[in-house]
């Protein structure tokens, strides 16, 4: 990094995701505990997903809009303190005796919109504070810093403090989105650059119509939609595969309940190890080769997970596959980094998450009913044909020479003078 302040804001940056992060692990394990102890009802437990990604489906481009509009430092520190606020709201409630499902489902729904336009913006920031060169640096350490904390730290923790009071979950995860917004506040001011108010000026705009400008942006960049699409297969094949592995794990291949962690953690672990080498690994092996394996190697893994019985390689092909992906996760937001324009890059990464995003509760329904209709093995089998087929249709044209030249001239004396402006 450049200079001290660049380095410092940088900072600032992390230290909120981390604490945002914090948060998020700490009400993942927290608040489906606290529907399981107020139903038994499959549909209502399974409308937790709905609620959590329902956000993602109706909020996010307009939240995109909002970041190309707004101070981005602010929609960060407002957007986490309203999920604290909504968070210390229901453990308020809780600590009072008072408990329904709806509560929560409002909480988990305010922290989700909230959420869209915490992530949004913080997506579009490092191009801000960071010369090119050193965004696969610091997109890893913020991967490797939420694959950490979601993982390891959070959902252990929350647990731990439901079991002494369901409140204290929660009291303690306001807390931590509190802090997210007071470390943003040490960000420099990161509103819309004077040339981007010029350009704006001949012809204002609605945010319906700044939507719409996003939206077509992305849609009409050749290589955004490519890779866009690619992750979004990922994800669709891993949320139809992901609600039966408990099923594959404990049945055909006869783990112990006590050993299923091993499954959460072995991914979690190679996420980590992918985001930690991306600086490195990136520039030599090409980010075309990376797109390509993001697919490849999850659908190996499906396909050893569905025709083996032998857990150590199952665990081993979980592992690579989350590295390929943790990899590709980098190379996709650098590229929506250094490639989009600032005005625009709001609007623009709330559509590739729109695609990306919106496909996880319809892969999830789809591999609920291929498990009834054609078993649980059957389905890794199926989701692996069908990523390697997105694979060959989708990144066919991804190459490493059509990642560079994609990528717009972004001289560090824009972000200076950006910055100086603050």
């Amino acid at each position: 990094m450049p200079t001290t302040a660049p380095r410092r804001s940088f900072g600032a940056l992390w230290a909120s995701q981390a604490a945002s992060n914090l948060a998020d692990g700490l009400l993942q394990a927290a608040a489906p505990l606290l529907v399981a102890t107020l139903t038994r009802d499959p549909l209502v437990v399974a409308g937790m997903t709905v609620v959590q990604f329902l956000p993602w489906l109706v909020v996010t481009l307009p939240a995109g809009a909002m970041a190309d509009r707004m101070d981005r430092r602010r929609i960060l520190t407002a957007g986490n303190w309203l999920r604290a606020g909504g968070f210390a709201l229901l453990a308020l409630t809780l600590a009072n005796g008072w408990r329904h499902v709806a509560l929560l489902y409002a909480a988990v729904f305010l922290a989700g919109c909230a959420e869209t336009m915490v992530d949004n913006a913080a997506l579009t920031i490092p191009p801000r504070l960071l010369r090119r060169e050193q965004l696969e640096r610091a997109n890893g350490r913020l991967f490797a810093t939420q694959s950490v904390i979601n993982t390891f730290i959070g959902p252990p923790a929350g647990a731990a403090l439901f079991a002494l009071a369901a409140s204290a979950a929660f009291y303690t995860g306001a807390a931590a989105f509190a802090l997210a917004g007071l470390a943003a506040l040490l960000l420099p001011a990161l509103r819309p650059t004077s040339a981007e108010h010029e350009r704006r000026r001949p012809t204002p705009t609605s945010i319906t119509q700044d939507i719409r400008s996003g939206w077509a942006h992305f849609w009409h960049h050749d290589l955004l939609r490519r890779v866009a699409f690619i992750s979004a297969a990922i994800n669709f094949f891993g949320s139809a595969t992901g609600g039966l592995l408990v099923l594959l794990v404990t049945g055909p291949y006869h783990v112990p309940v006590s050993r299923y962690g091993l499954f959460v953690a072995v991914p979690a672990a190679g996420a980590i190890v992918g985001a930690l080498l991306a600086a490195r690994v990136v520039p030599r092996i090409g980010g075309g080769p990376v797109t390509w394996l993001a697919a490849l190697v999850p659908a190996a893994s499906y396909a050893i997970l569905g025709l083996g019985h032998h857990t150590p390689l199952a665990l081993a092909g979980m592992f690579c596959a989350a590295i390929a992906t943790s990899l590709n996760q980098i190379v996709v937001s650098t590229l929506r980094q250094a490639t989009v324009p600032d005005e625009l890059l709001g609007r623009v990464t709330a559509a590739y998450r729109l695609v990306v995003l919106g496909v996880v509760p319809l892969g999830a329904l789809a591999g609920g009913l291929l498990g009834r209709g054609l078993g649980v093995r059957a389905t890794f089998v199926a989701a692996a044909l069908g990523l390697a087929l997105a694979a060959l249709v989708f990144a066919s044209r991804v190459t490493t020479q059509a990642l560079r030249d994609a990528e717009r001239p972004a001289p560090s004396t824009a972000r200076a003078s950006a910055l100086s402006s603050s």
